[in-house]
């Protein structure tokens, strides 16, 4: 080798080396971090859609407890007559008049009334069950409201669902019962 090709392969006094390779190692490395980032993210947003998913059987409860005590509150003469006490059940129930075509009178305008928020219920709420009581009869008229749901499939902690004491899971074991409860008084 003469000197002149070997001076041009020397590097400078003061130039660092080259760093062969290291750059593919800091991206593969970026890279994992990155993905770990976005996994975390999509956990978190899957966790709060489930959040708000709850979120909304809780509104649909609190909208559905006020349009069935409204409709007690338009029909007062059925009411305090006891016309829309309804025992605890789970199952839609067929129309069995059409106030909405032709006139009906108090204890029938109250049967498809609450056929037609049991047929809503049912529909807005999952594994859904209600019980409308008249807590105080005659004039003044208490009805207290009351509807459960199941939420939180992938909860599997609780005890299996009690019908007696309306407490626990759902009927496999799995989920949470939520409750809401409305209490509506009114005088003819």
């Amino acid at each position: 080798m003469n000197n002149a090709s070997s001076f041009l392969l020397r590097r400078p006094v003061g130039m660092p080396r080259a760093q062969a390779g290291f750059s593919l190692i800091e991206i593969l490395v970026t890279l994992a971090i990155m993905s770990l980032a976005l996994l975390g993210t999509a956990g978190l947003q899957a966790y709060s859609m489930k959040l708000n998913q709850g979120g909304q059987f809780r509104t649909q409860a609190v909208f559905l407890a006020a349009d069935l005590a409204e409709r007690i509150e338009a029909n007062k003469v059925g009411a305090v007559a006891g016309s829309y006490v309804l025992a605890t059940s789970s199952v839609a129930d067929p129309l069995s008049t059409a106030c909405n075509v032709a006139a009906c009178g108090a204890v029938a305008l109250a049967t498809y009334d609450l056929s037609q928020w049991q047929n809503a219920v049912a529909a807005a709420l999952p594994q859904a069950s209600w019980a409308v009581a008249q807590t105080v009869a005659g004039n003044p008229s208490t009805y207290t409201i009351t509807i459960s749901w199941v939420d939180r499939q992938g909860d599997a902690t609780n005890a299996a669902f009690s019908a007696g004491s309306q407490l626990g899971s759902n009927v496999t074991g799995t989920g949470e019962r939520f409750f809401y409860t409305a209490t509506r008084t009114l005088s003819n």
